[in-house]
């Protein structure tokens, strides 16, 4: 993960708490992290996975 690029979403928290990042660019999968944790885990979720994943985040959101 190293050379990994990664951006943050743009559903993030824009004050800098809860802020989720994903890396582009890998074949067949979509790392995620937490951008307060620079070189903390990574969770690597399957790319047929990914977009199931955030329908069912967004589903799951409040909404204001």
């Amino acid at each position: 993960m190293s050379v990994a690029h990664w951006r943050k979403s743009t559903y993030s928290n824009p004050s800098g708490g809860d802020c989720g990042e994903v890396a582009d660019n890998f074949t067949g999968v979509v790392p995620v992290r937490d951008s307060k944790v620079d070189g903390g885990p990574v969770l690597i979720v399957a790319a047929g996975a990914w977009a199931p994943f955030i329908e069912a985040v967004k589903g799951a959101a409040p909404r204001s």
